[in-house]
């Protein structure tokens, strides 16, 4: 009785301390409901606190459930389903028996030990969009009745040439350090330069992400914010087609765009927010989400740069700026729609370890990113480069070191490819490798 009415407690607890976090005023002050007089005195106004269950409730909640010893909870039961009883100590066999064929068997009909399709002489059957003759030999002719498939195999001659270029070996050197990997190119001006260049860059691409080791492309950056587009129209008819060429391309990695929302980081200055929508007019936050809502890209890169001094005029610091930027983004919700990253620009040349702790964590710990992306080199206009040099607490954030990705250009190496990447290994779990 003691421990199933503890755990009812701690549900009626857990019920009661759980609000809703939305942007705007959606709970007027006068709501019953409202528990914004729990948040700090800097709160924004747009951030507020709706119980979903009030103390006394949720301790009706526990009392109703731990009453006469737990009646209620013994006599749930759980939603109707087909379940296996293991209690024995072995599991029953579900019914067919798992037979090899059966419609419970994990393997296709005639397939062989290692799940591939068994080819008699003279069949044709399809491997991963190839066909393969009775001998075992893949051959790339047409199958009956389908369209000719247009994406790559790591079988494909050009897979194996990919592998043998500057951009092949650091995926290959990048693989020996179990980094998981993502391609990162800019294909905005090749689509601008007509349909043969972008066609042949995107090849170029999809050669090179066939490989297992790689997870994803990102195939723009700064979209929106630099001078290469000047309409929505464009933008939204660049990120169709590219989506659409590189799903073909290389089917089954992630797709990702890089760019930055200065209005996110106003919080609730909304003269700060009409400025940055007046000076950034196609980064507006519901453009920026359009994409996403449409399914054209997997993961959303939102950029750090402006935070550092880009809004002094409304004596906004680079703080201030930070955390408004991910309050905004959480309560968005846009890690329904993709996966986030934060892209830390900031971090090279002298910076404290609390600077660095705060501005890798931060996103993370409030739950608005899934990873950040860390600059460890930076060039500027004049040619100075820049480089991260708080390494030895970099390594110290061990538990979201999977979440820590490195953005690596393997044509400009600090020593060489190999040592660099061995070196990003101890800090980051991830690398976008740059490529032209």
């Amino acid at each position: 009785m003691r421990l199933t009415l503890r755990r009812a407690l701690a549900v009626g607890a857990a019920l009661a301390l759980v609000g809703i976090m939305t942007p705007g005023a959606a709970y007027s002050q006068d709501d019953p409901r409202s528990c914004n007089d729990l948040m700090g005195a800097d709160t924004p106004a747009y951030v507020v606190c709706h119980w979903l269950a009030k103390p006394e409730e949720a301790l009706g909640v526990a009392l109703f459930w731990g009453s006469d010893d737990a009646a209620h909870l013994r006599e749930a039961n759980p939603v109707d389903g087909k379940f296996i009883d293991c209690s024995a100590g072995a599991c029953p066999e579900p019914p067919g028996g798992g037979a090899e064929g059966d419609e419970n068997s994990p393997l296709p009909e005639g397939a062989g030990e290692d799940g591939a399709p068994e080819c008699e002489a003279g069949q044709q059957c399809s491997i991963d969009g190839h066909d393969q003759g009775g001998d075992g030999t893949v051959s790339g002719s047409e199958l009956t009745g389908a369209a000719k498939p247009t994406s790559t195999s790591t079988q494909d001659p050009a897979v194996a040439a990919a592998a043998l270029t500057p951009a092949g070996q650091a995926i290959t050197a990048a693989k020996a350090q179990q980094l998981r990997v993502w391609i990162d190119t800019e294909l905005a001006d090749d689509w601008k330069a007509g349909t043969e260049t972008f066609t042949a860059a995107v090849k170029r691409i999809g050669a090179l992400a066939a490989r297992p080791e790689v997870a994803g492309i990102r195939f723009t950056s700064q979209l929106g914010y630099n001078s290469t587009f000047k309409t929505d129209a464009e933008i939204t008819e660049f990120v169709t087609a590219a989506s659409d060429a590189l799903r073909q391309a290389a089917p089954g990695k992630r797709l990702g765009i890089h760019t930055v929302v200065p209005e996110l980081a106003c919080g609730a200055n909304d003269t700060c927010k009409a400025e940055m929508r007046k000076r950034y007019p196609l980064l507006a936050p519901e453009k920026v989400e359009s994409p996403l809502i449409a399914g054209r890209v997997d993961q959303l890169s939102l950029d750090s740069g402006l935070l550092y001094g880009g809004y002094d005029t409304w004596k906004i610091d680079a703080e201030q700026a930070h955390r408004n930027q991910w309050i905004q983004v959480r309560a968005r919700s846009w890690d329904v729609l993709a996966q986030i990253a934060a892209e830390e620009t900031g971090l090279v040349g002298q910076v404290t370890d609390e600077q660095l702790a705060s501005r890798l964590s931060v996103p993370v710990k409030d739950g608005a990113a899934q990873q950040v992306n860390v600059w460890t080199r930076v060039q500027d206009a004049q040619g100075a480069v820049n480089r991260l040099t708080a390494w030895d607490q970099l390594k110290k954030l061990t538990p979201i070191q999977r979440r820590l990705a490195a953005v690596y250009d393997p044509a400009n190496p600090e020593v060489d490819v190999t040592t660099d990447l061995k070196k990003l290994s101890e800090a980051f779990g991830q690398i976008y490798l740059a490529t032209t």
